[in-house]
C-alpha cells in the first residue's frame, strides 16, 4: 500500500510541506530573498501587526469569503435545481455556464478590465455616453473589491452549479417523484429533498470556498493589484508585494 501511495506523498512533500516549512522559517528572519538571512525573532510579526494595510487586507479576505459563501453558492444551487427539472435544456445550459471556468484567469480579468469596467472603452463608457453617470469601480477604493469579486463570481458560479447538479442527479428519482405527488412545489422540493440530499457535497464545496477565498490572488493582482489605495488588497497580494516589490521576504512569510 505504501508503495502505491509513495509517489503522491513525495509530490506533496516537495510542493507543499517543504515550502511551508521554509516559509515558516523565513518569517523569523530579515531577508531580501538574495543575501544572507538575519535572525529577527518576532520582529516581522510585530511589524505586520502594526501595519494598517495588513488589517485592511485581512478584513478584505473576510469580506471576500462572506461574498463567495453566499452569492455564487445561492446562484449555483438555484440553477442546479432548475436544470434538474429541465433535462432537455441541461446539456446546452451546462456548457454555457461552465464556459467561464475554462477561460484563462488572465483573459477573464483583462476582458472585464477593458471591456466592462473601463471608463474609456468598456460598457461603463457606453453607459456614460447614454446619460448614465457611472464612475470606474476599479478606481474607487470602496468599490474595487466588489468589482473584482463580481468578475470571480462570473468565473466560479457555473462550476459550482455543475457540481451541485451532479450531486442532485444522485438523489433517488422515486424520492423526487413522491414529493411531487404530495404536491411539493419547486421551493418545497428544493428545501426538503434536494438540499438534504446534497448536504455532503454542499459542505465540501463550502469548505473549499473558504480555503480558496483566503488564497485568492490572480484576479485581484491582474485587475487591480490590490489598489487603489489598498482598497482591494488581500493577504496574498499583501505578501506578494512585500516579497517581490519591496524585497522583504520575512514580512511576506509572516503574513
Amino acid at each position: 500500500m505504501w508503495l502505491f501511495a509513495l509517489p503522491a506523498l513525495l509530490i506533496n512533500v516537495c510542493i507543499i510541506l517543504v515550502p511551508a516549512v521554509l516559509t515558516f522559517t523565513a518569517a523569523f528572519f530579515i531577508w531580501d530573498g538574495v543575501g544572507t538571512p538575519v535572525w529577527a525573532g518576532l520582529t516581522n510579526f510585530q511589524n505586520m501587526v502594526a501595519d494598517p494595510v495588513f488589517w485592511s487586507a485581512l478584513t478584505n479576505n473576510f469580506i471576500w469569503t462572506a461574498i463567495f459563501l453566499t452569492v455564487p453558492v445561492c446562484l449555483a444551487l438555484v440553477m442546479a435545481a432548475a436544470l434538474l427539472m429541465a433535462p432537455k435544456a441541461r446539456i446546452v445550459v451546462q456548457s454555457i455556464i461552465f464556459l467561464p471556468r475554462i477561460i484563462a484567469v488572465a483573459v477573464t480579468g483583462r476582458i472585464f478590465q477593458g471591456m466592462i469596467f473601463s471608463p474609456a472603452t468598456g460598457i461603463v463608457a457606453w453607459l456614460n455616453e447614454h446619460g448614465f453617470s457611472i464612475s470606474d469601480p476599479l478606481a474607487d477604493p470602496d468599490r474595487s473589491l466588489y468589482a473584482v469579486a463580481a468578475v470571480d463570481i462570473w468565473h466560479w458560479w457555473g462550476f459550482l452549479a455543475v457540481v451541485f447538479l451532479a450531486a442532485m442527479r444522485q438523489i433517488s428519482v422515486d424520492q423526487i417523484e413522491a414529493a411531487r405527488l404530495d404536491g411539493a412545489g419547486f421551493f418545497a422540493l428544493f428545501r426538503y429533498v434536494l438540499l438534504p440530499g446534497i448536504s455532503p457535497t454542499l459542505t465540501l464545496m463550502l469548505i473549499l470556498t473558504v480555503i480558496w477565498s483566503f488564497q485568492v490572488f490572480e484576479f485581484i493582482f491582474i485587475v487591480t493589484r490590490g489598489g487603489p489605495a489598498y482598497g482591494s488588497e488581500v493577504l496574498a497580494t499583501f505578501a506578494y508585494r512585500h516579497a517581490f516589490f519591496e524585497g522583504d521576504v520575512g514580512h511576506a512569510a509572516a503574513a
